[in-house]
């Protein structure tokens, strides 16, 4: 028996890494579809008929990755904000209380609302009646939004930290968005707010 043959890996090993992958990939299109009916048509109203067929495989094999739907929600919002992640508002820090914060922390999330309207418009939509999309909301999303909120308050009295909620809301930017850019409506809003509740 030669070296070559003795050194060589098993074909079992190898079938099986060759089957692995071909599942993952199947996982990959099945996750790919889902999020694609999920930023169109939101999803509380995507059936797994719906994704199986977009994914081109059987419900089975959708079952066999995915046995219950927290298990797709985990991964479509994982490469959804893998894509485009949230605005990092730690780097907001950066900059002063106040104005200047303000209008940096929320062009930054108005531009990301743009680039992400359908799915954001869906998602949130669904979040109010549908208990498995608001649970990924608050995991996903929601961490963010709070702590973007604390920081863009910072400094305001009272009635500020209403205010910086209004302006966090996607429906507050999704009127701004139809006459301003993400940076003209940052500054709008920046200038009611600090003019309202100068800071401290």
């Amino acid at each position: 028996m030669s070296t070559h043959s003795l050194n060589a890996p098993p074909k079992r090993d190898y079938r099986l890494g060759k089957r692995a992958k071909k599942q993952e990939e199947t996982r990959q299109r099945i996750v790919e579809a889902a999020v694609d009916l999920h930023c169109s048509i939101g999803p509380a109203r995507t059936s797994v008929s719906q994704i199986a067929e977009r994914a081109g495989v059987q419900r089975h094999t959708y079952y066999a990755h995915f046995p219950d739907e927290w298990d797709l929600l985990t991964a479509c919002s994982g490469l959804a904000l893998s894509r485009d992640p949230l605005p990092s508002v730690e780097d907001w820090l950066d900059f002063p209380p106040g104005q200047e914060r303000i209008v940096h922390g929320l062009a930054e999330l108005y531009a990301w609302f743009g680039r992400n309207e359908g799915q954001a418009a869906c998602v949130l939509r669904d979040a109010e009646h549908h208990e498995p999309t608001r649970k990924i909301v608050a995991l996903r999303m929601q961490p963010t939004f709070q702590r973007a909120a604390a920081l863009l308050a910072e400094g305001l009295p009272g009635q500020g930290a209403s205010l910086v909620a209004v302006a966090l809301d996607f429906h507050c930017w999704r009127i701004l968005a139809s006459d301003h850019s993400p940076s003209g409506a940052a500054a709008l809003m920046a200038g009611a707010i600090c003019s309202t509740t100068p800071v401290a």
